[in-house]
C-alpha cells in the first residue's frame, strides 16, 4: 500500500509563513501528480496547488502569488511554501498524489491524513 503523511501545520499570524511537507511511502513505482487540497469548515475540499512529474504547476487563483509547489522525486516528497497567509487561509491542508504501484497498473489517487492551518491573531 502507499501512505503519504503531512507535516508542518500550525497556527501562524496574518502575514506570516508556514512551509508544508508530505512524505509518500510504500509500494510506489511512480508518482505523477501531486498536490495539495484544502477544506474549511462548511466548505468543499478545493485544490490549492498541483505539481507534475516533470515540475508543471497549477495553482487556485487565491493563492497565486503566495504559495509555492515544489517536488523531490528523488524523495517523493512534495512542499507548499505559504507566504503572506491570510485568516482565509485557514483549512485543513490534504495532501494529493496519483500513484502507480507497479509497471502495468493504472496510477489512482491517494490521500494524506490531513494538517491543520489555522491564521490568526
Amino acid at each position: 500500500q502507499v501512505q503519504l503523511v503531512e507535516s508542518g501545520g500550525g497556527l501562524v499570524q496574518p502575514g506570516g509563513s508556514l512551509r508544508l511537507s508530505c512524505a509518500a511511502s510504500g509500494s510506489i513505482f511512480s508518482i505523477r501528480t501531486m498536490g495539495w487540497y484544502r477544506q474549511a469548515p462548511g466548505n468543499q475540499r478545493e485544490l490549492v496547488a498541483a505539481i507534475t512529474s516533470v515540475g508543471s504547476t497549477n495553482y487556485a487563483d487565491s493563492v497565486k502569488g503566495r504559495f509555492t509547489i515544489s517536488r523531490d522525486n528523488a524523495k517523493n516528497t512534495v512542499y507548499l511554501q505559504m507566504n503572506s497567509l491570510k485568516p482565509e487561509d485557514t483549512a485543513v491542508y490534504y495532501c494529493n498524489a496519483d500513484v502507480s504501484t507497479a509497471l502495468w497498473t493504472s496510477a489512482r489517487p491517494y490521500w494524506g491524513q490531513g494538517t491543520q492551518v489555522t491564521v490568526s491573531s
